[in-house]
């Protein structure tokens, strides 16, 4: 699932690809298949392979940014801020700080 998020589509060669330790070609088009009866993959016939895209991004997002706060900041949002802006690849274009701060003030603003 990581490898097709982050690719945004994947066929199950990029996916075997892009693992570490890939296991046999068979098991990972198995594995893709289980996520597509699950709902938490769809696919689309070009040719001969099929190409894998999530079925909610957004909503999977969200899911593993919750279990990142709960496990790792105790629910902290600004712990996990305050840890993303400390890496060294964290610097920010002045666009990034002017709409992390609009999302902020908006956030204020509804309460949140």
């Amino acid at each position: 699932m990581d490898i097709v998020h982050a690719l945004g589509e994947a066929t199950a060669s990029q996916v075997r690809a892009g693992m570490a330790d890939p296991p046999t070609n068979a098991a990972v088009r198995s594995t893709l298949r289980i996520l597509v009866e699950k709902g938490h993959l769809t696919y689309e016939q070009d040719g001969p392979r099929y190409v894998y895209s999530p079925t909610a991004p957004q909503r999977a997002r969200r899911s593993a940014m919750r279990h990142v706060l709960t496990t790792f900041f105790g629910g902290s949002v600004e712990s996990a801020m305050a840890a993303l802006l400390e890496l060294d690849e964290a610097s920010l274009t002045a666009g990034e700080r002017a709409r992390m701060k609009r999302l902020i003030d908006r956030a204020a603003r509804e309460g949140r």
